[in-house]
């Protein structure tokens, strides 16, 4: 492309795992990361990572859903952001974040290891998060989105029957 990596962050941008993002100054400043495996075994990692069916999230939020006898969701819905659970008649789309993935702001544990890389990475899901959400608002969706240590709380249900309404 021609650019180097002084002139990416003199733009706003950089190049990362999926395309170029855009984001604050400060996560642009942040140095390049070497990472330790081949693209190869990356990649092979990374496609271990299942975004469906996680037992602390998901399945959990089920049984959330059922007990308090919740009904009219969709899973693997066909909207942009890819949100967890949609509510089509309510326009209600419901994001379940975990804690360490999406930067819980008491809750994410860094890892000690790499640590400008793991910064980096949950800087640009938190990046992505808020303009899912953005553009899921424009067009006039709902959003909700509960943090994985939340989804038992009464407060989650009262939220969310609040959207429903």
């Amino acid at each position: 492309m021609g650019l180097n990596n002084a002139k990416i962050a003199e733009k706003g941008s950089f190049f990362g795992f999926r395309g170029i993002f855009r984001g604050p100054p400060e996560i642009m400043r942040a140095k390049n990361i070497v990472d330790t495996f081949s693209h190869k075994k990356r990649s092979w990692i990374m496609a271990q990572v299942k975004s469906t069916g996680n037992r602390s999230t998901e399945v959990e939020f089920l049984s959330v859903l059922r007990a308090n006898k919740i009904t009219g969701w969709r899973r693997k819905y066909a909207l942009f952001g890819k949100p967890d659970f949609v509510f089509k008649k309510a326009r209600v789309a419901v994001f379940l974040d975990g804690c360490f993935w999406h930067g819980h702001p008491r809750k994410c544990r860094m890892p000690q290891a790499n640590k400008d890389y793991w910064k980096q990475k949950i800087a640009h899901n938190i990046i992505r998060d808020r303009r899912v959400t953005r553009i899921l608002q424009e067009k006039t969706w709902k959003v909700i989105r509960i943090w994985e240590d939340s989804i038992q709380k009464p407060s989650t249900v009262a939220r969310l029957r609040k959207a429903l309404d």
